[in-house]
Parts: C-alpha cells; structure tokens; sequence
C-alpha cells in the first residue's frame, strides 16, 4: 500500500510543497514542543529511538505534530510502515494490511507500524477489525486523533493502546518555528524576515496549531513579495532580504485572530473557562465562553459532553432536570450538528448557570471511593445480604419500607463504623434540600434491626 512516509520526495516535490510540508522534521532533534509526550526520558520518545514501539494513540487538536511524529517513527524504524486514512479507507483495506503483515511476520519475521490517520472517523466495525492483529501484535498501530479517544475508539482498542496527548504549542514555540522556517533552506531561506511583532501576531493567530503558523506565514511572504515587485523591487534573493509586516500577516488573516485563543488562551482555557462560568451562576461568561468554541468551529459534542458533566457535577439533585436537558442538547448536538445545534447549546448552558447548585454527586462518591481505597471493605450487614444461598435464614432481620407508612422504616444501609453523613451531605438547595427535609432528617440507627421481626416484616426474597 502506497504510504506518503515510505516514498522518495523528489527535489521538485519538495519544492512545490506548502510551506509546513517542507518544514516538517524528519527527526525528534528537530521536533519542538510536546517535552511531556516525547521530551528526553518519555517513553514514547525512548520507544521511538530504540525502535521497541507497541500500539499508541496519538491525541490532540490540529497542527500539534501527530502526523510529524509519524513520519518521525516512519524514517526511524526498520519496520515496514504502512499508512491508511480513516477518510477514505475501508475495512477491506484494513484487512489487506493485516493480512500483507502477517506474511511480512511470517515469511521475513519483519514487523508492520500500521499509521491510521483520522482513526476516529473508522465506525466501531473497522475498529474492532484492528482488534486481534493489535492484540496479537501482527502490526504496531499508531492512530491520530483530534477527538478524545475515551469516546470516540472502542473501549477494547483502547485498552490494547497507550494514549498519548499532544497539547496546542505554546507562543513561544510556535515563535521558534517561525524563526526557523525564515532562515531554513528548506523554508523561505533568509530572503524574508520578520520583527518580533510580526511573529507574536502570527502565533497568536495560530492558536498553538504549527501548521496554521506556518500557512500564514508563507501567505504573508507572497503578500510581501508582490508590494516589493510593485514598488519596483526586485524579488529575487539578489536585491536583499524582504521584509514581512504585521500589514501582510493581517491581509491573509483578516479576522483579528483567532477568537478561541485571543490574548494566549489556549483551548483547554476556554473549555475551563466555560465550566467555571456555569458553575459559577454567570450566564452571560457561559455563553460568551461557549459563543468563542463555536466561533472557533469546536465539535459541538465536545462541548455537549462538558455541559453533560456540568449537569451532574455542580448541578446535580439540586435539580435532576439539569441533565435532562444536557443530555437532550448533545443528542441534538450530535443528530443537528451545526449551526442551528448553537441553539441547544446556548439552551442547555444558560440552563446549568441559572440552576441551583450542588456538588454532593461528586463529592459523595469521591468521599466513598477514598473510604473503599483506603482499606474500608466493610462487610455487608447480614439483613441487607441476598437471600438465595443455605444459611440465610440466619442473617438478620430485613424490614420491607413498604410495608411501614410512607414507605419508610428506620434500619442501617450502612456497614458498622459508618454513620449516615459520613458521605452525603445536603447543599441545602432546590430539590435535594427539599428531599432532605420531607424525609425529616431520619436517624440512620438501626434501632428498628431486632432478632425478631415485627408484625409487617416481610424478608426480601431477591
């Protein structure tokens, strides 16, 4: 199968190729950014230097270096490296690749790095086709994703891959990038240059995305050039070196940068922004934050999961609506899609900031979780214990709530050594507090627990 990594560029390829193309490094010395994912001491970068690689996801927005840093493993390994696109393959050309790999593996005992670009847009049917041949490492795969891999790739690849984020470049990065691709042979080779403003701007427009940085400048440089030939300037590297303005760079962006990332915010800011603003009871911020990710072009699902989240997190029972109607916009969201599921959006997000809030979910089950991690596997209270099994006729008295007025009968849920409280505890607001006062704060003691049952028992029998 034909590979884009695999194939000789000619002089007159690499010439006629977009600016980021021909800056794409072909080593980790040249890689910038990423020191968490692939900085000296990563395992990803130690995986790729001793070419030992296992399955891996590479997660992250556009522009931060997935498909660099496959072509990196491509011109780095002794593998054979094979690419398909999740745009345009098929599951028959999956099966294709497994198949050539296994008699690679058998007949050359050659290993395959299968390098699937896009892997969020094969269905759950071609993703499960990659299952045994990962499993049984007939090929290596490495997947590129702009989409979380939690939620987009089957749980079962998941598990047989190591995930590894990328994050959106920093300014600064972005800034070296730039400065690189100037001076670059490879680049505009020291005809053009730029101030410090000019590059600033242009990695702020970029948003931490190389890729974008790298278009603007290129198409700045064209702008530069022609005002240099119009002004009776020679345009070759002769007449001196050509200066790109901030006048060029904001001819070619015309927007007055990108709004998700204005004054440095960075993807993950704007998303946490959004949250906090919710959370906060502010629905002008939350409608400002979500206003910047759908003018950004943000995956109007993403931004329904955060409010899904929301709903329970800082919402929760203090109104149970709040993650009905979260729950109603993402799958208009994902049924919609944009631009009239803004709507829903905007719908569900004024909602969660108008709510009443309550974090009890979160904290509940966190208080819970700690107490179980911490060595509290208590036993079960013998009258709470399923039935179906010889000498149950022993355990404990289970008194029925329904057979007691208003459905209720005061008798321990909890093991021994916890007390009601010790993990719920009321907001005091909306429908929780309202639950909590109609149930007249009663006592958890199992005082009602006898050895021998009153008149209404009745013992569970499932």
């Amino acid at each position: 199968m034909d590979t884009l990594f695999t194939a000789v560029e000619s002089d007159e390829t690499r010439r006629d190729a977009p600016l980021a193309v021909r800056m794409r490094p072909s080593s980790l010395a040249d890689f910038v950014g990423q020191s968490e994912a692939v900085g000296p001491g990563s395992w990803l970068r130690q995986a790729i230097e001793l070419d030992r690689l296992s399955s891996v996801i590479l997660f992250g927005p556009a522009g931060v270096g997935k498909t660099t840093l496959a072509r990196i493993i491509a011109m780095n390994t002794r593998s054979e490296f094979i690419e398909v696109s999740a745009v345009s393959g098929t599951v028959k050309d999956l099966r294709r690749a497994i198949e050539d790999a296994k008699r690679r593996l058998l007949s050359l005992d050659r290993r395959t790095i299968l390098f699937i670009d896009e892997i969020h847009r094969f269905s759950k049917s071609q993703q499960d086709t990659l299952l045994h041949a990962v499993e049984d490492r007939v090929v290596v795969m490495v997947g590129a994703t702009t989409e979380n891999p939690f939620f987009e790739v089957n749980s079962a690849l998941l598990s047989r891959s190591r995930i590894v984020e990328l994050k959106p470049l920093q300014d600064e990065e972005i800034g070296a990038l730039i400065r690189r691709a100037l001076g670059s042979p490879r680049g505009l080779a020291g005809r053009f240059a730029a101030d410090e403003q000019t590059v600033d701007a242009i990695a702020l427009m970029a948003a931490g995305d190389a890729r974008a940085a790298l278009t603007t400048l290129e198409l700045a440089s064209e702008i530069a050039l022609t005002h240099s030939e119009g002004q009776g300037q020679d345009g070759d590297t002769n007449a001196g070196v050509i200066e790109i303005g901030r006048d060029d760079v904001d001819m070619v962006n015309p927007r007055p940068g990108l709004s998700y990332d204005k004054d440095g915010d960075a993807h993950y800011d704007v998303i946490s922004a959004f949250i906090k603003s919710m959370r906060g009871s502010d629905p002008d911020a939350a409608i400002y934050w979500l206003a910047r990710m759908i003018d950004a072009g943000e995956d109007p699902k993403f931004i329904a999961r955060r409010i899904m989240i929301a709903a329970s997190e800082d919402v929760g029972n203090a109104d149970p609506q709040a993650l009905l109607v979260a729950h109603a916009a993402f799958k208009a969201a994902e049924a919609i899609g944009y631009p009239e599921c803004r709507i829903n959006l905007a719908q569900a997000a004024l909602y969660i900031a108008l709510a009443p809030k309550s974090n009890t979910a979160l904290a509940s089950i966190d208080a819970a979780l700690a107490d179980i991690r911490s060595g509290g596997r208590r036993p079960c209270p013998s009258h709470l214990r399923d039935r179906h099994r010889p000498g149950s006729q022993n355990y404990g008295c289970y008194l029925y709530p329904h057979s007691y007025p208003e459905g209720y009968v005061d008798q321990r849920y909890l093991p021994e050594g916890l007390e009601r409280g010790t993990f719920f505890r009321s907001a005091g607001r909306g429908w929780e507090e309202w639950r909590v006062e109609l149930s007249g704060g009663r006592s958890s003691h199992a005082s009602a627990n006898s050895d021998t049952p009153e008149e209404n028992d009745v013992i569970e029998t499932s």
